[in-house]
């Protein structure tokens, strides 16, 4: 009597390990799926930012060619005759239409 409540001890305690072993086991399987899931969500944010600021650096020098063009008086002045149909002294403005292809 006494061998198989032995048995039965060592059985129920085996079951009680196995069980808080599967528990543990899942909690680190879903914990590790979480963060790898996370780990991919910042690499895309990383590449689309990384996008972005390669974009943005092209705007950026686009830009400063703009600005060291409009610091040239005859630029300027002929930028704002086509854009704006500012015109000099006497001179007649006559817009032609341009092809669309």
């Amino acid at each position: 009597m006494a061998k198989k409540k032995k048995v039965k001890k060592k059985a129920k305690r085996i079951m009680t390990f196995g069980l808080f072993s599967v528990l543990l086991i899942t909690l680190v399987i879903f914990t590790l799926l979480s963060v790898f899931v996370e780990i991919v969500d910042k690499y895309q944010e990383k590449q689309e930012l990384e996008n972005r600021l390669v974009n943005l650096e092209q705007k950026q020098k686009q830009l400063e060619t703009d600005v060291k063009k409009l610091e040239d008086p005859e630029y300027l002045a002929r930028y704002a005759r086509e854009k704006y149909f500012y015109s000099k002294d006497g001179e007649l403005i006559i817009r032609i239409p341009e092809d669309e292809e």
